[in-house]
């Protein structure tokens, strides 16, 4: 008999529909059902696509056993950490803070009134590699309730003091944006903690470094560092041409478990794809790389082949488990390939050339003998035959199509689709692909009619065109505005500046505390926790903090709004902060603070929509490298958006105007004075 979760929209909430367990989903309901029967509750935090959460849910939460021992003694309460990111966020840092380390699943005791007492990840059935056995772990947390209560209420207690202590850490007042010499420190940080042999930063596991890639670029942008562009290029090297980057489909991974991009966590988050096809983009962007371009499409592609839903917005993810010959779900058995494998698709001749290719060894790299497929040259600049590759690819993707493939998680979230809007938009313009424009478009309006309120406030999920009960947190508004702005900048339709600058209202009334320029990832009338979720550095994604003070600052150079910037400017006093010391969690404050010292520059093309000579000056100032340059586009005299206005043709041709803080240069109608215009930091900035 399914259980509470049956009419949950999540998808990770239905995969345990059906468990023995007797779950919850988070409520006051469970807490009260707790209280009741004096037990504590059991937390278990996961998502979708997490491989470990299933392997937890098949040995112990599928168990019988288990399951009745865990519906004696507690009320288990089961949450998808994609739907309440704020309940994930309070206690991963509890488990982190006691732990030294987190992860998913996460497992945690409270007590009835949501105080942490335990903490774990994934525990194994039986005990193994020093850890304890999940029924010894829920043994004993039961018999430290039942006999030794005093001791828990003394450690919830000092646990929730000292997470409520940690509450007022980012209080960035006193504090102003950096300055170029904070960002050129920065990048002499990421200079020392930079692989030289592999690319990219740290060890294994090694992930995406999108947010500082991005600051790089517009470091390079800004001061010409072949330092950092030399960083941007070798990094998105390595990952395309590694196994985290799927060869025959595009899309990438959502990490490498090692430090040279050979194999990766084979699930794909549509964050991780929305944030590096911008990186592409805009690293095709700045050098012309034909290798980058191809990536960019390719990645465009994946997501809207593989993660657009019906109703046009992006799904969540797609998982790491397949079904495998056995029928068993394994991880990464969708993707890799032995020798025999291609031999059995290709035929000798190609099936040894494409092994070559594709590092497809006898040995393996993954496991039982598969290979994840790599490709460490170019196939468009290393002089590969196009007449056999493109062939051969088409031929390993049409024979991997039949095998069973991995889950997807389809429900909408609102911060990751703002993302995957900003990057198809952009893509579309800059590549001349309408259906990417188109894409994003769609997604935008789903949003929309699905998610967005007449009172500018915004859901964070949905699924098959239904609306979920869980509030938007800062990232949802934060991201989807920037989504919004660079429809904006691309299709000229003001709706959604408009729109955006109703999402960024709802920012600065419900998220911000001007008394300290620091930003809350709830609302202030949001279901209250043990503390209020406040983090400003990024993980996976821009943390929503970075992400409002870049929408932010972007929309006061559309619009001229002064209290907009303000805030911008204010929170951007954390980057001061933490910039220079830990530039690798806080890449997109980092990105918006170079913006700031540029400015940023605001473009107005005025013309005709139908003349080319307007569409040439749009696409020349959507080209700027300029960092973080908005660029706003319009009919002379026939728009409200404010950096249009007052903006006439120039001996009646469409004209281009380059301005700092509504101060503009001399109007241009030549593409080439305009790209001039925006190259490199203006004199004096």
């Amino acid at each position: 008999m399914p259980n509470r979760l049956a009419d949950a929209t999540s998808p990770y909430l239905l995969q345990h529909a059906d468990n023995p367990v007797d779950w919850w989903p988070w409520s006051a309901e469970a807490m009260a059902e707790a209280g009741r029967r004096d037990v504590p509750v059991l937390l278990s935090v996961g998502y979708a696509a997490c491989h470990w959460c299933h392997v937890m849910a098949h040995e112990s939460f599928e168990d019988e056993a288990t399951a009745a021992y865990v519906n004696e003694h507690f009320v288990p309460v089961k949450v998808d950490r994609e739907e309440r990111p704020d309940i994930d966020a309070v206690y991963m840092e509890a488990v982190q803070a006691a732990t030294g380390q987190g992860g998913w699943p996460m497992t945690v005791f409270l007590t009835p009134t949501g105080e942490p007492f335990y903490f774990g990840t994934y525990f194994p059935p039986e005990p193994r590699h020093g850890m304890p056995s999940f029924r010894q772990v829920l043994e004993g947390v039961h018999a430290a309730w039942r006999d030794r209560r005093e001791e828990v209420a003394e450690v919830s207690a000092r646990i929730t003091a000292d997470l409520a202590a940690r509450g007022d850490v980012y209080g960035a007042a006193g504090q102003l944006p950096p300055t170029g010499a904070d960002l050129r420190q920065a990048v002499l940080v990421l200079t020392r903690e930079f692989d030289d042999k592999h690319a990219g930063f740290g060890g294994a596991p090694k992930f995406p470094p999108s947010m500082v890639l991005e600051f790089l670029l517009r470091h390079h942008a800004a001061t010409g560092s072949q330092a950092a562009l030399r960083m941007v290029e070798q990094t998105c090297a390595a990952m395309a041409g590694g196994g985290m980057y799927d060869q025959l489909a595009g899309g990438f991974a959502r990490y490498s478990v090692d430090a040279g991009w050979v194999v990766p966590h084979f699930e794909k988050m549509l964050y991780d794809n929305a944030l590096l096809l911008r990186v592409y983009l805009h690293l095709w962007r700045a050098t012309g790389s034909a290798s980058a371009r191809r990536v960019a499409l390719e990645t465009a592609d994946f997501l809207l082949a593989e993660l657009r839903t019906p109703e046009g917005g992006f799904a969540s993810a797609l998982d790491a488990d397949s079904p495998g010959p056995d029928g068993h779900n394994h991880e990464g058995v969708f993707y890799s390939w032995t020798p025999a494998q291609l031999t059995a698709v290709l035929g000798p001749e190609d099936a040894a050339r494409a092994a070559s290719v594709f590092a497809v060894t006898g040995d393996g790299t993954f496991e039982h003998g598969s290979s994840v497929l790599q490709l460490r040259e170019d196939p468009e600049t290393d002089g590969t035959d196009p007449d056999w590759f493109a062939p051969v690819r088409a031929r390993l993707l049409a024979a991997r199509a039949e095998r069973p493939r991995p889950a997807r998680d389809d429900k909408i979230v609102a911060a990751w689709n703002g993302l995957a809007i900003a990057a198809l938009a952009e893509t579309g313009a800059l590549l001349d692909r309408p259906e990417y424009r188109e894409a994003a478009v769609a997604a935008a309006e789903l949003l929309v009619s699905v998610h967005l309120g007449s009172d500018g406030r915004l859901l964070r999920t949905s699924r098959d065109g239904r609306a979920g009960a869980n509030a938007g947190v800062l990232e949802d508004y934060a991201d989807t505005a920037e989504g919004f702005l660079a429809l904006y900048s691309v299709t000229g339709d003001a709706v959604w500046l408009d729109r955006s600058g109703l999402l960024l209202d709802a920012v600065l009334e419900n998220f911000f505390d001007e008394s300290s320029g620091s930003f809350y990832d709830t609302a202030v009338d949001a279901e209250q926790l043990i503390r209020r979720p406040q983090d400003p550095t990024d993980n996976a994604a821009p943390s929503g903090w970075s992400a409002a003070v870049g929408a932010l600052l972007g929309y006061a150079a559309l619009t001229g709004s002064a209290r907009h910037r303000a805030a911008a400017e204010a929170g951007l006093g954390i980057v001061t902060a933490l910039g220079s010391r830990a530039p690798r969690f806080i890449g997109w404050g980092l990105a918006v603070a170079e913006a700031l010292l540029d400015g940023p520059r605001e473009v107005a093309v005025v013309g005709p929509a139908d003349d080319p000579a307007t569409a040439e000056l749009h696409r020349t100032a959507l080209l700027a490298t300029a960092p973080g340059a908005v660029t706003a586009v319009g009919e002379p005299g026939g728009t409200a958006v404010p950096l249009l206005a007052d903006r006439p043709l120039l001996g009646g041709r469409p004209t281009a105007y380059v301005c700092r803080h509504f101060t503009c240069d001399t109007p241009v109608t030549d593409a080439a004075a305009l790209a001039a215009k925006l190259t490199g930091r203006p004199p004096g900035a």
